[in-house]
């Protein structure tokens, strides 16, 4: 029977205590979880059969949910769905071998949720403002041409292109200056996805400290208020998934 990893979690309580916490957690297939532990930090495992594995989407969702349920009662680093290992001495190896990266990713963590933003926008109207504005640029690279033929025309539209793709740009770099002024004293970590398509044209995600999710859920009201033209989705809290920095080739 193998054994398949969920999470690495910090502890500050007893093994005791721990397998408390995580034993009301039912995990896969109904599996019933349990903690092994290395100095100040754990991981939460269950026994699984890897021959059965299967990935399909329903499981996938199930282990997403435990990794919820987990996060709400320990911090913790999200463990990539899948992974295995044979045996509890190959779990305490894995901790005491990457000891040092755990801990540090567990204390960049500690106490702090994740939220996503992404930012989406009606493309036909929005940017048509921007069209306008930049093509009064082109306009002024036009002089350079002196014949209306095939070769120009191309080339005037390939400006014309670029000069729009540019200002969307800076107008989305705008909106990430604004987004981060808002939240100057939270001062969240956080990294960005510009134009990841034409209609959402910024994906970001934050990581917060607890006792600040309610300052930062009203400064972002508040930033759609002033944005009509504008959706801004928040969801949120999750775990710290787009935060964590370890290397997960075991």
């Amino acid at each position: 029977m193998d054994k398949i990893i969920y999470a690495v979690t910090g502890n500050n309580c007893s093994q005791e205590e721990l397998n408390s916490l995580v034993k009301g957690i039912s995990g896969i297939s109904g599996s019933s979880l349990y903690a092994l532990s290395f100095k100040n930090i754990s991981i939460t495992v269950s026994d699984f059969s890897s021959s059965k594995f299967v990935v399909d989407k329903e499981m996938a969702i199930d282990f997403a949910r435990i990794i919820e349920q987990l996060s709400q009662k320990l911090t913790l680093l999200p463990v990539r769905f899948g992974t295995f290992l044979k045996s509890d001495e190959d779990i305490l190896k894995l901790l005491t071998d990457h000891y040092d990266s755990f801990y540090n990713n567990l204390i960049k963590v500690w106490d702090k949720d994740e939220f996503g933003l992404k930012v989406i926008w009606d493309y036909a109207k929005g940017s048509e403002k921007i069209k306008e504005e930049s093509e009064k640029e082109v306009v002024k690279s036009d002089t350079y041409f002196s014949k209306n033929t095939v070769h120009t025309n191309y080339l005037l539209e390939k400006i014309k292109k670029h000069k729009l793709e540019d200002a969307l740009l800076r107008h989305v770099e705008k909106l990430i200056e604004e987004i981060s002024g808002f939240l100057a004293e939270i001062n969240p970590e956080c990294k960005f996805k510009k134009m990841v398509s034409n209609s959402l044209i910024l994906d970001g995600v934050f990581l917060i400290e607890k006792d600040k999710k309610d300052e930062f859920i009203q400064a972002i009201g508040a930033l759609k208020q002033q944005h009509n033209d504008l959706h801004l989705l928040l969801t949120g809290p999750w775990p710290p998934y787009s935060f964590v920095e370890i290397d997960q080739s075991f």
